[in-house]
């Protein structure tokens, strides 16, 4: 059931912030009202709506410290899931201090609007598994922390400065999610779009592909929003939870599941340019805190999650037919 009052998402035009949107606003009660945040200067607000009266969209700048205070005043949610943030891992060597100030500042900016109004109200803070030391075994919640770039350092920075604030704050330790309208940034998305452009007929078949033997926990991202929903009703506040599989994946083991669901024939090619030097072999995490905790678990299987993203950029890579005149 979801979190009773109306719930604001920050960063909801964005993929998980997206994708628990969808979620919170099936769930809602006739009547009820879901506010959401996009980014000022980013896509028009209008076009995210989807036709749904019961959204109001706000455009908000996470490091104007009086504008999210006073659209959080605006909306007097009963929780605030904070899924905005810089995101890009690879982005964060060429901008550091950019990630740190919208990890950490903006989310100072979100806790402290809440206390300064005096509102009941919690927030759940999606952190990073990007904190932890390398491990090559699964990871839980009191294994060493260690981040290992930049991003990794300003999500860390991020959950400490929740977890210091006298605001109620869940934190939400998410590993790798995929699935229907992610950033072709991202490994697996980046191989499905490949194959829809190639069967759409607008490249060679080729697929451009970098390194294939790390192994990555990862978990459909509308399972990791049904998870960050669990937190916030039956988590601990100040009480890290990971938000994982417990299985990792090799890159390769994700690409072959793609090809075999491509209707033409493909070949692989290494493209230097998508190695990482910094790549650690395996990132997988453990589970059993939050499935203990709420009895959260995933219930999407990762050839479902592959199918649906590959069926995302098929719709992209071909037009809509029009009609003649």
């Amino acid at each position: 059931m979801p979190v009773a009052g109306s719930s604001l998402i920050t960063g909801a035009t964005g993929f998980a912030g997206g994708h628990l949107l969808d979620c919170i606003v099936s769930q809602q009660p006739a009547g009820s009202r879901v506010h959401a945040w996009a980014h000022r200067g980013g896509s028009p607000l209008s076009d995210r709506t989807g036709g749904d009266q019961s959204v109001t969209w706000t455009a908000v700048d996470l490091l104007d410290r009086a504008m999210v205070r006073n659209a959080i005043a605006a909306a007097r949610p009963s929780v605030i899931y904070h899924c905005a943030g810089f995101a890009d891992v690879q982005q964060s060597w060429r901008a550091p201090a950019r990630a740190l100030r919208v990890n950490a500042l903006g989310t100072h900016h979100v806790v402290e609007g809440v206390r300064e109004l005096g509102l009941s109200c919690g927030v759940l803070v999606t952190g990073s598994a990007q904190i932890y030391r390398p491990s090559e075994s699964a990871i839980g919640e009191d294994d060493p922390i260690e981040p290992a770039n930049p991003y990794g350092v300003s999500k860390l920075a991020q959950e400490m400065t929740a977890a210091a604030s006298s605001v109620p704050a869940w934190l939400a330790r998410p590993f790798n999610h995929a699935g229907p309208r992610q950033s072709s940034a991202y490994a697996t998305s980046a191989f499905a779009r490949q194959i829809a452009e190639i069967e759409a007929g607008r490249s060679e078949p080729v697929l451009h592909v970098g390194n294939l033997d790390a192994q990555r926990d990862i978990t459909d991202v509308r399972d990791t929003v049904r998870a960050y929903q669990a937190i916030a009703q039956g988590g601990h506040p100040r009480r890290p939870y990971n938000v994982c599989s417990g299985r990792a994946y090799s890159m390769r083991t994700l690409l072959d599941i793609l090809i075999s669901l491509a209707r033409v024939r493909v070949r692989t090619e290494v493209d230097a340019s998508r190695l990482r030097p910094s790549d650690q072999p395996l990132i997988l995490g453990s589970p059993a805190r939050i499935t203990a905790e709420t009895g959260w678990l995933p219930r999407i299987p990762i050839e479902q999650t592959l199918v649906d993203l590959l069926e995302y950029w098929r719709h992209l890579a071909v037009p809509p037919a029009t009609t003649a005149p």
